[in-house]
């Protein structure tokens, strides 16, 4: 091997002194990069966030728990990503100016079209005699003391930034701080749910295929642990049994008379409709909790401190029930449906992904329709209701605050009050209601789903609360050895395979799906909803896309003409054509490519077959010799 070695390389270097002086300086050149980022990689895959534990769960448990906790690392890595660009172009500038370390102007509303009661903003509970359950409250709710610090949309009242020369203009880049973030969160997830997409491609198998890979090559070799062995086992085991019950499911449907399709047609339409009468019921609930929620807090009253925590907290807890019971409710009713286990677990992880998104649109909704009622005429001249709202993005920041807060106190509840308390008691006890409830198994999908709700979370509340990210990335770190410690202690395994490829090519789906939920609510708030006349940075504005309208204006002549021009319809309409084309050419060229791939498999097939022949006719040979 050695020799080989040395004898190519020396071809090599034969080859170079043959050519010019300017391609053996690409050559080597190039050879040197090359070895420069591989020694990068290999340095930088020492430096990642968690490798060792993450390595030593991968031996333990397999590949299929390990990709949920690289994907809690990946939003530990995008939510700091997201609080250094907050904290770098808004957070920073804005707080320099305000301590006196650079001049600056403050942003102040046109007083000829403003109503005076709409600057008014007053935070309550922020003088006199505070007592101490004050500060609790205000620090679970974001109100009191927190409402007008940099964690909330209301502080952010500085226009411009005088460092030297340079303007720096803090709503222009408060807008495309936001723009930047939510388009690096897409860009990077996309950038990494391709490598699952192709992965998902190569194991689109016949069924054939499949149990061959599933009996010769479904061994997860990363696998050091006795336990988790043995749960392997029964996994594959599992599997097997899921395609054969999917191949005489299919064989059933097949068989099917037209009066047995129209029972479960309509057995299928009737259960359908009880889930949405179950969506309806939570949306409902959440819609009255928020509105009583916001009724209550808007009211100046000397509460205990548990009620007011209980009226704070009133939706979050709503939404936690509902995020609770309605999976229960799907379980049940899928298996009336008659589908294939492979498909009953995608249509009831759709529901999940669903409900726990909806709710927070919901939610947003709630809010927005208090928002914008307007009773007498100086509220619709301030576009808003300024009585209840005088910053109403400030509130909207609160509520994602406390659903961040709340998600994360049920998280580790449920791990500390609910999942050690039955492992000492299925370990200790030996009644038969213990020993049949068993331990907690550690559900990915689930898990994966919390995590999913909580970022989508944090994309729409950076926005109003430019240091949820900040809160969030501490929250995922905390929640990476709660639930490691929950994993090594308190739980076992899911019995339901889950692998490494489909499932991280799952979880960015799902997390996609919530990014795409955030552009909503961000697009219709900067474009539809009246920006408060009394704080942030956007109180000059109608709405806070206008500054983008403003900024462009200012340009010069020429590049105003070239930007109008850009937005017309004489470009759009070829820049379109010419998308097109290239959308047909790449699915013209994947079209080429899965041919080619189906005559690979072909070949293959007739390759084993011709090994097969070959053997056939050496075994007749040995038998006549």
């Amino acid at each position: 091997m050695f020799c080989s070695c040395s004898f190519t390389r020396n071809i090599q270097e034969a080859n170079i002194k043959y050519l010019s002086g300017w391609d053996q300086w690409k050559q080597i050149s190039r050879k040197s990069w090359r070895k420069f980022v591989e020694e990068t990689k290999e340095l930088s895959s020492y430096l990642k966030l968690w490798r060792h534990d993450i390595h030593s769960i991968e031996g333990k448990f397999g590949t299929g728990i390990q990709s949920y906790f690289s994907f809690l690392r990946f939003l530990v890595l995008l939510n700091f990503v997201i609080f250094l660009l907050m904290f770098s172009f808004v957070m920073l500038p804005s707080t320099v100016s305000k301590h006196g370390v650079f001049n600056g102007s403050y942003v102040e509303p046109p007083l000829e079209s403003t109503e005076p009661e709409c600057t008014v903003y007053i935070v309550s509970g922020t003088k006199g005699l505070i007592y101490f359950h004050t500060y609790i409250i205000d620090l679970l709710s974001g109100t009191g003391f927190l409402e007008k610090t940099s964690l909330f949309y209301g502080y952010y009242t500085v226009d411009t930034v005088y460092f030297g020369t340079v303007r720096y203009r803090v709503p222009l880049a408060y807008l495309l701080t936001t723009l930047a973030y939510l388009s690096l969160s897409l860009l990077w997830i996309v950038k990494r749910s391709v490598e699952g997409f192709k992965q998902s491609l190569v194991r689109n198998e016949d069924q054939f295929q499949s149990y061959c890979n599933k009996i010769f090559a479904g061994w997860d070799f990363c696998i050091t642990d006795v336990n988790a062995a043995r749960l392997k086992h029964s996994s594959l085991q599992y599997e097997l049994k899921t395609d054969l019950e999917e191949e005489r499911l299919r064989q059933r449907v097949a068989e099917r008379t037209t009066q047995e399709k129209v029972r479960i047609y309509c057995l299928r339409i009737f259960l359908n409709l009880i889930v949405l009468a179950v969506l309806s019921a939570c949306f409902y609930a959440i819609y009255r909790a928020t509105v009583y929620s916001q009724e209550n807090i808007s009211c100046d009253k000397k509460i205990k401190l548990e009620d007011n925590l209980w009226i704070q907290y009133l939706p979050s807890i709503v939404i936690t029930m509902a995020n609770f019971i309605a999976p229960l409710i799907f379980s049940v009713l899928i298996k009336l449906e008659d589908y294939s286990p492979a498909f009953e677990i995608r249509l009831t992880l759709m529901r999940c992904v669903f409900v726990r998104l909806a709710n927070i649109g919901v939610l947003l909704f709630s809010l927005w329709t208090r928002i914008t009622f307007c009773v007498d005429q100086k509220c619709q001249a301030c576009g808003y209701n300024y009585k209840l709202y005088p910053c109403w993005e400030s509130r909207v920041g609160q509520e994602m605050y406390k659903l961040m807060i709340f998600d994360f106190i049920i998280i580790f509840a449920v791990t500390v009050f609910v999942d050690f308390p039955r492992k000492l008691l299925v370990t200790h006890c030996s009644w038969k209601a213990c020993r049949w409830c068993g331990l907690q198994e550690f559900d990915i999908p689930n898990n994966v789903l919390e995590m999913v709700y909580g970022q989508t979370i944090c994309w729409i509340g950076t926005f109003y609360c430019p240091l949820l990210p900040a809160i969030a990335t501490i929250k995922y770190f905390i929640i990476f050895y709660v639930k490691k410690i929950s994993l090594m202690h308190t739980c076992k395994p899911s019995s339901r395979p889950f692998r490494a490829s489909s499932s991280n090519f799952f979880f960015l789906v799902v997390l996609l799906i919530g990014l795409i939920l955030a552009f909503i609510p961000l697009g219709l708030s900067m474009t539809h909803i009246r920006s408060s006349k009394a704080c942030g940075p956007f109180v000059y504005f109608t709405h806070s896309w206008d500054v983008i309208a403003y900024t462009i204006n200012r340009f010069p002549d020429v590049l105003k003409k070239v930007l109008n021009s850009m937005a017309s319809e004489a470009f759009a309409v070829p820049f379109f054509m010419v998308l097109c084309l290239i959308m047909f050419y790449f699915m013209a060229l994947a079209g080429a490519h899965k041919r080619v791939v189906n005559q690979l498999r072909e070949q293959l097939v007739m390759e084993s077959r011709d090994k097969l022949f070959l053997i056939r006719k050496l075994t007749e040979a040995q038998r006549l010799s």
